[in-house]
C-alpha cells in the first residue's frame, strides 16, 4: 500500500471513528425519543433548538477526527499514544453523556460527566498543542461548544 493511500484510510479511520462515537451515543440515548425529551424539558432562553445540534455535532466530529489524524502523523514524535490515548477517553466520555442526560434522565449526572468530559478535552488539547498546533486549534471549536453544552446541562438541571 503507496503512502498516500495509508494516509487518507487513516484520515478516514479517525474522523469514522470521531462520528460514529456520536452517532453511537445518540443510538445508546434512544435517537427518537431526545427531541421529545429535549423539547419537554424547562429550558433557558438561550437554549438552540433541537435542529441545532446535529449539524453542529457532526462538524465537531469530522474537525476532532482530522485533528487526531494530524496527531497519528506525528507518530514519531514523543508523546504521540500518550496523547492519543487522552483523545480516545474523552470520545468514550462523549459518547457517555447522552446516555446519562437523555437515555437515564441523569442531569446531575450528566452534569458531573459533561466537566470530567470538559477536562480531558482539556488535557487532550494541552497534549495536542505540543505535537501539533494545528490539531490543537481544530479542537478550539469543540471545548467552546462543550462548556456551552455544561452550561446548558446546568441550567436545565437547576430548573428542572
Amino acid at each position: 500500500m503507496n503512502g498516500e493511500k495509508k494516509q487518507f484510510i487513516f484520515l478516514f479511520s479517525f474522523i469514522t471513528v470521531s462520528l460514529m462515537t456520536g452517532f453511537l451515543g445518540s443510538q445508546l440515548s434512544g435517537a427518537e425519543s431526545v427531541p421529545v425529551i429535549y423539547s419537554e424539558l424547562n429550558q433557558p432562553s438561550f437554549s438552540p433548538p433541537a435542529w441545532v445540534f446535529a449539524p453542529v455535532w457532526t462538524i465537531l466530529y469530522l474537525l476532532m477526527g482530522i485533528s487526531a489524524y494530524l496527531i497519528w502523523k506525528m507518530r514519531k514524535k514523543e508523546n504521540v499514544k500518550f496523547s492519543l490515548v487522552f483523545f480516545f477517553i474523552q470520545l468514550v466520555l462523549n459518547l457517555l453523556w447522552p446516555i446519562i442526560f437523555f437515555g437515564l434522565g441523569q442531569y446531575c449526572w450528566a452534569f458531573i460527566e459533561i466537566i470530567l468530559l470538559w477536562v480531558t478535552i482539556l488535557l487532550t488539547m494541552k497534549h495536542f498543542y505540543a505535537i501539533s498546533k494545528a490539531a490543537f486549534y481544530l479542537l478550539i471549536p469543540y471545548i467552546v461548544w462543550v462548556t456551552f453544552a455544561a452550561f446548558l446541562n446546568f441550567k436545565i438541571l437547576t430548573i428542572n
